[in-house]
């Protein structure tokens, strides 16, 4: 069996003010907001499955964001601490201090309703990444799974394939007007599942997936980002069923049924 070197990457916490530039509705389901300002320069993000945090107005309306100590974040005595949620980078640009965020409009979470009401000026914080998974690039092919909060992540993965690694895809999405334009070569295969009006969270599309799978030749790492409760069966299914080493395999709760919009490692 070979081995792949898989490692983690520590950063320094930035913590970033930035502004709201413009908005671009990208599916029914989704919609880009793009944010900037000078604060932008140095940003780096090398993982595609990278999460920054970004900081809302508390209920004052302030941002209190924490400082970052040998022990972790802490904020500041007596302040409403600014509440946050975990996204990834889908691009972004040190020439022009742009950043891209994609937003599941879905519910009302913290996340999305901000995201829905986004107007050019708005402020956000935005801090880190501070670590990023980086995964070994002499796989031969590398399996990505995961429902519509992954889309940022898996178009980074696809922009970013090892030269002369395959990429077998499958993304669950509510239904066939959330497609995106992806990355797709011969290299490449990308299978839409669409729920069609069925619950996201008790969906089992992508599981289904995984029951009649067959492994592609060589070696091969497995990318799963979906619900929790999902995210994490579905590793277990792979590891059990599929016999693959646990280090080959990333598995990522975005989110949770009836909880907050998240990243769960």
């Amino acid at each position: 069996m070979a081995l792949h070197e898989n490692r983690l990457l520590r950063h320094t916490v930035t913590f970033r003010p930035l502004q709201v530039l413009r908005t671009e509705e990208i599916s029914p389901c989704m919609r880009r907001v793009i944010v900037g300002g000078e604060a932008l320069e140095g940003f780096d993000s090398p993982s595609p499955d990278d999460h920054v945090k970004l900081f809302f107005p508390n209920a004052e309306g302030q941002f209190v964001v924490p400082t970052m100590t040998p022990e972790g974040p802490r904020y500041p005595e007596g302040q409403t601490p600014s509440p946050s949620r975990d996204y990834t980078p889908r691009w972004w640009d040190l020439e022009t201090h742009e950043l891209a965020l994609d937003f599941v409009m879905h519910g009302d979470g913290l996340a999305s309703t901000w995201a829905a009401n986004a107007q050019p000026g708005d402020a956000i914080a935005v801090g880190g990444p501070r670590g990023s998974h980086m995964t070994a690039d002499d796989f031969d092919t590398y399996v990505l799974i995961g429902d519509e909060t992954a889309l940022p992540a898996i178009g980074r993965w696809l922009e970013t394939l090892p030269d002369g690694a395959n990429a077998d895809v499958y993304i669950e999405i509510p239904e066939s007007g959330d497609r995106q334009e992806m990355p797709e070569d011969d290299r490449i295969r990308i299978s839409w599942l669409e729920r069609n009006g069925f619950d996201a969270a008790s969906s089992t599309l992508l599981e289904d997936v995984l029951t009649d799978f067959e492994e592609p030749d060589g070696d091969t790492f497995y990318w799963i980002a979906a619900e929790s409760r999902r995210a994490r069966m579905m590793r277990k299914y792979i590891e059990g069923h599929l016999g693959v080493p646990k280090d080959w395999i990333r598995s990522t709760g975005y989110w949770k049924a009836h909880g907050s919009e998240h990243h769960d490692d």
